[in-house]
């Protein structure tokens, strides 16, 4: 295995996420809505680096496909959301890669008209994005489709214990990430 992120990579730069989004939200309480179970770890991280006020709410998220008409199509099925009318919402999830379940939950989320709705994530498949939803919080830019560790889990649920982000060799390798930040500029 390759360590693409170490600890303190991530650490710093889930710390500068933490900055900017106490920054935005100063004076506020901000109700974190965590996409499980990717996203644990690094939800778990970044509300402790929030220091305005946090209320921690979780959903799970499973695609499944489903018969429709004789054609399969993929469904999206979530926990129930919380009831956020008025609030400032902050939605946490590791990857951001299609963006189709994301995007389903930010709909549902957008029926409880919260005065505010954001999304962070540590990862952000741009290219690969299938519906026109955009972070307003990144931790990287990645092309790569296959990560694992800190949080992320490989085949059958594994590695998600690493402490740092991780891709593995050949079958299923992993491509070459881009490294650079975008979103917020954060330091």
């Amino acid at each position: 295995m390759r360590i693409a992120y170490s600890r303190e990579e991530l650490a710093k730069r889930v710390a500068g996420l933490g900055r900017a989004i106490s920054s935005d939200y100063k004076g506020r309480t901000v109700d974190v809505v965590a996409i499980l179970e990717n996203s644990f770890l690094f939800s778990a991280d970044l509300v402790r680096e929030i220091s305005c006020p946090v209320v921690c709410h979780f959903v799970r998220t499973e695609m499944r496909d489903v018969e429709l008409g004789g054609a399969r199509w993929p469904e999206v099925f979530f926990s129930t959301p919380p009831k956020l009318e008025g609030r400032d919402v902050l939605v946490i999830d590791a990857v951001l890669h299609t963006g189709v379940p994301q995007d389903f939950l930010w709909r549902r989320l957008e029926e409880c008209k919260p005065r505010s709705l954001n999304l962070a994530v540590l990862f952000d498949k741009a290219k690969d994005h299938k519906v026109s939803l955009k972070p307003t919080y990144i931790g990287f830019t990645s092309a790569s489709k296959y990560w694992v560790g800190y949080g992320l889990a490989g085949r059958n649920g594994l590695y998600r214990n690493l402490p740092y982000i991780g891709s593995i060799g050949q079958r299923g390798a992993m491509g070459k990430a881009s490294r650079r930040r975008t979103g917020r500029s954060i330091v």
